[in-house]
């Protein structure tokens, strides 16, 4: 199965008269941009006040997820394996993503995840990302 990022604009209903435009990322789970249109307009149907518009929805290369539960932020990682086989010496960079609530939080997590690697972290950044729909 692939990931994909889709992009969504529609009108929040926050609970007051006014409703909030929302322009928010997921990462989906999916067969084609289609069905993963169709799952993230289906996930997010019950706060849509009026429009929505799917603005993008591209092919994600993620190496690996690492939810967490009560996490409130996805983090993208950057991480380098190594890999050796025999004399020959192999550094591969790979996406990651993490759920955490802080920066440090999700550092830590990658390291507890990615112990059993032999690899570097390049970088950890807040993503985009509101939320991950996996499974169909």
């Amino acid at each position: 199965m692939l990931f994909y990022e889709i992009k969504v604009v529609y009108q929040r209903q926050t609970g007051e008269d006014n409703p909030k435009k929302a322009n928010e990322t997921y990462l989906v789970e999916g067969i084609n941009c289609t069905d993963v249109e169709k799952r993230a307009m289906d996930e997010i149907q019950p706060y849509i006040f009026g429009d929505s518009e799917v603005r993008s929805c591209k092919k994600a290369q993620y190496f690996d997820l690492f939810p967490h539960d009560g996490g409130e932020f996805w983090y993208k990682g950057r991480v380098e394996i190594i890999t050796v086989d025999g004399a020959k010496e192999t550094h591969r960079n790979v996406t990651v993503l993490v759920q955490a609530d802080s920066l440090d939080e999700a550092v830590h997590s990658l390291q507890k995840h990615l112990g059993t690697y032999d690899c570097e972290i390049l970088s950890v950044a807040k993503s985009p990302i509101v939320d991950v729909l996996r499974g169909v």
